[in-house]
């Protein structure tokens, strides 16, 4: 049984431009990040800049602009309407440690800004390395342990600011 596609629409600032299911549109992939667009006879190359699929947000050049791209699905859509679209993330200042361990390598120095996600060092506990990354956008502020030091659970790694 197969089941009905959903219509699809390209809209900005919910303003609909573009119907998907009711005009001609064709995609080819040329590359890794590369795509000729063809719709209502007019020709676009687009290509991927960056992506960052769990925050669905995408940097695309169309035909030489580049453009900064949000996906929302109509679950994303309803999350916003009533309100429960997540605004700040929780600020943490500190990083402790989850388990004792041996800290195996320290990624990041005092002053350097970081990024959500990146990984700031790795704890080795029970024959296992543990990557600690970085829970949210910050700065470091101060190392509290070094390279080939044993730690305690709940001791505090680094700060940051």
């Amino acid at each position: 049984m197969l089941s009905e596609r959903p219509a699809l629409q390209v809209s900005i600032n919910g303003a609909t431009l573009l119907p998907l299911d009711d005009s001609p549109l064709d995609a080819v992939q040329d590359g890794p990040d590369t795509f000729h667009v063809l719709v209502d006879g007019v020709r676009y190359q687009a290509v991927i800049l960056s992506a960052d699929y769990p925050k669905k947000s995408f940097q695309v050049r169309v035909n030489g602009n580049v453009y900064d791209i949000r996906l929302a699905d109509k679950y994303d859509q309803l999350i916003e309407q009533l309100g429960l679209a997540q605004q700040h993330s929780t600020l943490v200042k500190d990083i402790k440690a989850p388990m004792p361990g041996l800290v195996l390598d320290i990624l990041v120095e005092p002053g350097q800004p970081i990024k959500q996600g990146d990984t700031l060092l790795i704890l080795e506990a029970m024959k296992m390395e543990n990557v600690l990354k970085a829970p949210s956008d910050a700065v470091i502020r101060e190392l509290l342990v070094r390279k080939g030091e044993a730690v305690q659970k709940n001791q505090l790694l680094l700060s940051l600011e």
